[in-house]
């Protein structure tokens, strides 16, 4: 088993080390970890965010564990050279197209969310964005016209694209509650409708899956009244950004949100992927010990499952995870003043406990 790790910028590299402890504890002596550099630290050391070494390792791997990438220093770059480059670029030479959001409520943090705690309660739900189309890899530029500078960026989506993560998210849907909402703009956008009439193509391959469509604006206004009554949501890119990260709001931290990003790559173990919290780099707080680990910890146990086939292990760190949030070692994200060691170390204890 070979592991690629890249910590990247600001808080990457505290919450990727709790991560690396745990998966220490684990004991895994067939693992081969290797490390490679990410975002604005790879173009400080080797003068462009994804250096060609750094792509060589991932694809040699099993799977990538990534931390965050931004720096503000970097904001001035041309866009080529900025580090968030990294990440569009990691995934697209190793063809990730499917990215996996699990939001969940904890027993002992509804009062951490924005909802109200009835409400929290019934959160469970996976966003399953597709990660190579959309604005982000759109053709964009800037031109003159008659009110000065314009920007501009194509969103598009081909049947194909949309295709192959509609069966992402339908296959999720069988392993879960068997219900997909399928979330578009079809009503003003010409991508949507091609979106939406290839997924009720695909549905035609899974009679047990309840689909349904909503509208993205009305997805975020439903995601704040009425969670619970979601259980995949399979959407683009740019909606899937927004979605899931209002999904963590109404969990009550992006600090506990993890994902998975995975392709067709199949290895000895299962399935290739690179496994990050979702949080950003949080420059304003790096290397204060202030960061929440749990996000990265979290990557770590789908990284296990997915693509290492460690069912057992992932299980034990998402149920050590589980009883820490439970209790009261929390981080200043959570309303505690627990430093991102102190929760690794809970993490580790937990662990301990059950073994």
């Amino acid at each position: 088993m070979k592991l690629a790790i890249f910590p990247g910028d600001g808080i990457g590299p505290e919450v990727i080390a709790e991560a690396v402890r745990v998966l220490d504890a684990l004991f895994f002596p067939q693992l081969t970890l290797w490390e490679g550099d990410v975002g604005g630290i790879a173009y400080k050391r080797h003068g462009h965010p994804l250096p060609t070494e750094t792509i060589e390792m991932a694809c040699a791997a099993d799977a990538v564990l990534f931390g965050a990438v931004g720096n503000p220093e970097c904001d001035d770059l041309p866009r080529e050279h900025r580090p968030e480059q990294a990440i569009l670029g990691l995934r697209s030479e190793l063809g990730l197209f499917a990215n996996l959001r699990p939001a969940a409520g904890y027993p002992g943090l509804e009062d951490m969310s924005s909802l109200k705690p009835e409400i929290a309660r019934g959160i469970d739900l996976l966003v399953v964005r597709e990660l190579n189309g959309d604005v982000y890899f759109g053709d964009k530029g800037e031109r003159a016209s008659d009110g000065g500078r314009e920007g501009w960026d194509a969103m598009s989506y081909n049947e194909a694209e949309v295709r192959r993560i509609a069966h992402t998210g339908f296959r999720a849907a069988q392993k879960r509650r068997g219900r997909l909402t399928s979330v578009d703009k079809a009503n003003v956008l010409e991508s949507s409708r091609i979106w939406r009439e290839t997924v009720v193509e695909v549905a035609k391959d899974y009679p047990d899956v309840t689909l349904d469509h909503m509208y993205v604006d009305n997805a975020a206004m439903q995601i704040v009244r009425s969670p619970g009554q979601f259980d995949v949501i399979l959407t683009g890119n740019l909606f899937g950004d927004i979605l899931s990260d209002q999904a963590s709001a109404c969990v009550g931290s992006i600090g506990l949100m993890a994902s998975a990003s995975m392709g067709e790559r199949q290895t000895e173990y299962g399935t290739f992927g690179l496994y990050e919290p979702i949080h950003g780099s949080a420059p304003d707080i790096a290397g204060q010990g202030k960061a929440n680990p749990i996000a990265a910890i979290l990557s770590l146990a789908m990284l296990l499952r997915h693509s290492l086939g460690r069912e057992g292990e992932a299980g034990r760190i998402e149920r050590a995870v589980a009883k820490v949030v439970a209790g009261d070692v929390r981080g200043a994200d959570l309303g505690g003043t627990a430093s991102t060691s102190q929760i690794g170390d809970a993490v580790l204890n937990a662990l301990a406990a059950e073994s």
